[in-house]
């Protein structure tokens, strides 16, 4: 069955009413920002969720190898895990607004790489060595300094309980470095490529040679996607909402250059606008027209990135996502900030996600 999870955004508080409530909308997961500087600690918000809900996973999106060592965002990931009797996912990527407010580019890819699989061992009852993997902090010599007679020799999380279930890594992938490396380690790959058939297709197909060429199949492994909807009668009143939220996320794709995978005939031209335009100071703005430093975005690629229109338009649009092999889908849209009046959130749970389940059932899937 297809799972939708809320997206999360920049968030200063919580309370036990929105957790309940999300919940009872009908949501199968909700996600938390990890950015120090735009939203409130993750994993805080995620222990207050779990203590007030019985069904709803939580998951952090996304955290990075830098801002925490893995062994701290191991325990934090297991703590949750923990509290919220399963219902924890540790969601990951190379670092966003959290590194470029501390000044920094995302992690590179073979320290990304070596952070997911420390962050497997770890969350699996094992141990990171340090003498094999140098996670010295800056501004600490090495214990071996120290006058001890014994010191420890690896990294583990000693007090995790034999019963405990493993938290499920859940890796957000854009490009097709980290695509590759990701679908054989983790148990979950998130592509952050929009809505667009055709990117959707080469990301997993990437993914899919990767863990073929480590001898794995799909058993094992779950696909996902981050897709804005913004589900409204009146696609011209929504269509400024859609594109502010648009650019946040397909800047993920040429952050560092060039969008790779397949493009349409003007996806070159507006991924570059936003290369050229994407103002990071506004990065937690709802709906700002600033966002963009006076780049624009046509409508059809804002279209083609998201889903935008009607209950039955955004029905037709995810139910075609499924079919292409994905098994999550994190919304970004409905509730994560106001669209152009109070109907569109409303639509999103009242109808879409029921009508999409309905089908899905029908279908014996």
């Amino acid at each position: 069955m297809l799972q939708f999870w809320l997206a999360g955004g920049s968030e200063s508080t919580t309370s036990a009413d929105l957790a309940r409530e999300r919940e009872a909308q009908g949501w199968d997961g909700q996600m938390f920002m990890d950015s120090q500087s735009l939203s409130a600690d993750p994993w805080v918000l995620m222990g207050a969720w779990a203590m007030v809900t019985e069904r709803i996973q939580l998951c952090t999106s996304t955290t990075n190898p830098l801002t925490r060592h893995p062994a701290v965002t191991a325990a934090c990931a297991a703590s949750v895990q923990s509290v919220s009797g399963g219902r924890a996912a540790l969601g990951i990527g190379r670092g966003d607004s959290a590194l470029a407010y501390l000044g920094h580019a995302p992690a590179r890819p073979a320290v990304f790489e070596q952070s997911l699989r420390d962050l497997q061992a770890l969350l699996g009852g094992g141990e990171v060595n340090f003498a094999e993997h140098a996670t010295t902090a800056a501004g600490a010599n090495s214990s071996a300094s120290l006058s001890l007679g014994h010191r420890p020799e690896a990294a583990r999380l000693k007090w995790l309980p034999d019963d405990l279930p493993k938290v499920p890594l859940d890796v957000a992938a854009t490009g097709p470095k980290v695509i590759a490396m990701s679908a054989p380690l983790a148990e979950r790959v998130t592509f952050s490529v929009g809505a667009i058939p055709e990117r959707l297709d080469w990301a997993m197909g990437i993914a899919r040679e990767a863990r073929g060429a480590a001898g794995l199949g799909d058993d094992g492994i779950s696909y996902g996607a981050q897709v804005i909807v913004v589900c409204h009668p009146d696609l011209d009143a929504v269509l400024p909402a859609a594109t502010s939220f648009v650019a946040p996320l397909a800047r993920f794709q040429v952050i560092q250059g060039a969008a790779a995978g397949p493009l349409a005939a003007d996806d070159a031209a507006n991924f570059a606008a936003i290369r050229r335009g994407y103002d990071m100071n506004r990065h937690s703005e709802a709906i700002s027209a600033e966002k963009l430093g006076g780049e624009t975005l046509t409508p059809e690629f804002v279209r083609r990135f998201a889903i935008v229109g009607s209950p039955e338009h955004c029905i037709e649009r995810l139910l075609a996502l499924h079919d292409q092999g994905l098994e999550r889908l994190v919304i970004v849209g409905p509730g994560f900030h106001p669209e152009a009046d109070s109907r569109g959130p409303g639509l999103f749970v009242s109808e879409v996600m029921p009508a999409v389940r309905a089908e899905l059932a029908r279908r014996g899937r």
